[in-house]
């Protein structure tokens, strides 16, 4: 029986709030983890003598174990099988596990392999996590709701650099890598026990059969008994039909619409090159002229304006729309992007100070681009497109071509900058987000408003009714 209050009115949606504020710690922790190695690669290159491929390698390791956790997650659907809520738990104890391991790791390969269990978690958290929050938000409130486990990445991203600042201040200089890796517990562990303050998934328990419970979470989370057997319903109707589909395959022709729209949105959130500068931001400062101390500020200025801009943009998602904010973030991109390659182009190696600071303030530009666009979008568009009964394996779908161009953007870069040098490296993410542009402004559909178990209907995976994206009729 699921820990949930039964009473029907719950002004606010306070519990989906709270479960949904819950689970999306899963997002905080994805992006501290994914975030603190740029405060070691430096260290790393040294204690363990790599060269410029060999930390690509190195970086690359824990989003390789992305891949896998989001591919485990699709194909074996413990999401499925076991429940959200499980799932959840069982990242929690992933995260955990890769933080005190890597802190205490003896040699490169040890560090490797638990660095990739961390992988695996991330992967699983960006399957799993928005399908949950999606799940427990109504309709009105979902895009904010979902949009709270990207805002729980930036704040992660956000606190690995601050971590990362003030442990370089405090930590012996040999030992301060390893400190940067092990504060990531405290976290894991507040996430593991928070999870028992959240109901299950009222969809997966219809799902599986466990109605009782389903019904008294679903009266736990509607702010009316309206609402409540309006979800109900709703749930019940849209499981009817998917109960007659579960054997049609994931690569269905009806699904090509999704997938394709799934495949891009996620491939072109890493041709962007978020992750690179995000993991690689210490790096790009120095090469740019910045001493250690100041590089790792300035990444932690980074983090910040990454903040405010995701808040923003889950201020207004539910109001301007998925599509607007990825235009805005388009051409956000192209500006700085462009601006980037010219400047790395016309410095070369030679940096002024005034050419430092310019750098400093394109990339934090990029990064705000960035969060008001794709990174609001992302995990809240994918969440949406896929009906109920490849939902779980669309979301993992996503997350795996996800940061499968992670790994692959996040290996190459730091070879490709120290080969061709940064201004290439920049002007090959301009030429993407040129592609994605032209996507958002030709392929792309509005999503806002409407409910999950329509909106299969409105992009023709369902009933070929139209609806109307911002009534939901």
């Amino acid at each position: 029986m699921q820990n949930v209050p039964t009473r029907v009115g719950n002004p606010g949606n306070r519990l989906a709030l709270r479960s949904a504020v819950i689970a999306a710690l899963g997002g905080l922790l994805f992006g501290f983890d994914t975030a603190v190695i740029s405060g070691t690669t430096d260290a790393l290159q040294d204690v363990f003598s790599l060269t410029a491929g060999g930390l690509g390698f190195t970086v690359a390791t824990a989003l390789i174990g992305t891949i896998i956790g989001a591919a485990v997650t699709g194909i074996w659907k413990p999401a499925d099988v076991f429940g959200r809520k499980k799932v959840l738990y069982a990242i929690g104890v992933l995260y955990l596990v890769s933080a005190v391991g890597s802190a205490l790791a003896p040699d490169w390969v040890t560090f490797m392999v638990l660095r990739f269990v961390g992988g695996i978690g991330v992967g699983a958290a960006a399957a799993v996590a928005p399908i949950y929050n999606a799940e427990v938000s109504p309709p009105k409130l979902r895009g904010r709701m979902v949009g709270l486990f990207q805002f729980n990445i930036v704040l992660g991203i956000l606190l690995a650099y601050l971590s990362n600042y003030v442990t370089l201040q405090l930590a012996p200089e040999a030992t301060a890598w390893r400190w940067m890796f092990g504060v990531e517990a405290l976290p894991a562990l507040a996430f593991v026990f928070l999870l028992i303050l959240v109901p299950e998934s009222p969809r997966w328990l219809m799902k599986v059969g466990r109605a009782a419970e389903a019904g008294r979470v679903i009266e736990a989370l509607a702010p009316d008994p309206d609402e409540a057997r309006r979800v109900h319903t709703e749930i019940a109707e849209a499981l009817e039909t998917d109960d007659a589909e579960q054997r049609v395959p994931f690569f269905a022709r009806r699904h090509r619409k999704v997938i394709l729209l799934a495949l891009a949105i996620a491939a072109f959130n890493q041709l962007s090159g978020i992750n690179a500068v995000l993991y690689y931001a210490p790096s790009i400062f120095s090469s740019a002229g910045m001493g250690e101390s100041a590089s790792f500020l300035s990444s932690s200025g980074v983090g910040l304006i990454n903040l405010v801009s995701t808040m923003l943009a889950l201020v207004v998602i539910d109001r301007l729309g998925r599509r607007r904010l990825m235009l805005v973030g388009s051409i956000g991109y192209l500006i700085t992007l462009g601006l980037l390659a010219g400047t790395f182009f016309s410095q070369g190696t030679d940096f002024s100070g005034a050419a430092s600071l310019l750098v400093v303030v394109l990339v934090m530009l990029f990064v705000a681009a960035h969060a008001f666009g794709q990174g609001a979008v992302i995990w809240v568009f994918i969440s949406e497109i896929f009906p109920t009964s490849i939902r779980a394996r669309g979301q993992a779908f996503g997350s795996l071509v996800h940061w499968g161009f992670a790994a692959a953007v996040s290996w190459v870069f730091p070879l490709l900058a120290d080969v061709v040098g940064g201004g290439t490296a920049f002007a090959f993410f301009f030429l993407c987000m040129v592609g994605q542009l032209v996507w958002v402004l030709v392929l792309m559909p509005e999503t806002k408003g409407v409910p999950l178990e329509k909106l299969q209907r409105v992009l023709g995976v369902g009933d070929r009714r139209r609806v109307d994206p911002d009534s939901g009729r």
